[in-house]
This record gives structure tokens, sequence and C-alpha cells, in this order.
């Protein structure tokens, strides 16, 4: 089963911080900065924290994952002020 997860990340270097947005711009839809939707399986998930591990400093950066339930509308599940949220048609991610 898929799962609607928000990505958000502190990362205390510009160059890693590079590193983990281009990581995350091929695994989900950037909503702002810092923050990411992402449609995963727990498979994919799971690769995913696996590379970001690489990447990250474990002792100064840090990655939260948000599991928002299964995957489906993502309009219930957000709720905006001002700009709504952008409605892009979703493409294929491919590991």
């Amino acid at each position: 089963m898929r799962k609607d997860i928000l990505v958000s990340y502190d990362i205390s270097d510009d160059t890693r911080l590079r590193k983990v947005y281009q990581l995350m711009r091929g695994h989900g839809q950037w909503l702002q900065y810092s923050v990411f939707r992402c449609e995963l399986s727990d498979q994919e998930r799971f690769k995913l924290m696996a590379k970001l591990t690489d990447i990250i400093n474990q002792k100064v950066d840090q990655v939260m994952f948000v599991d928002l339930g299964p995957a489906g509308d993502q309009n219930t599940r957000f709720e905006t002020l001002g700009r709504p949220m952008d409605s892009r048609p979703r493409g294929s991610i491919v590991l």
C-alpha cells in the first residue's frame, strides 16, 4: 500500500542541503522550502531513508517523516491559507 508522506528537513551544510534537495526532487512533490510530499510504499520509504542517511550528518542535521495515511486525494489532508496548493498531475516515480 502506498502512503502519503510529508518529508521535512533541516540541513546545516549547504553542500549536504543541495544533495538532499536533489534526492528529494526524484521522490516527491516540492511544497515549500525543505518540505516535500511523497507517495511511497514502505519499501520505497526505507530506501529513501537509507539514501538520506548516507548524505546527512546525524549529529547536526534532521529529516522528519510524517505519515499522512493511505495515498489518495491530497486535497483532503492539506489545508492552505493564501495561495492554493499546487495540484499538478503526479508523475511516475522510478527508483
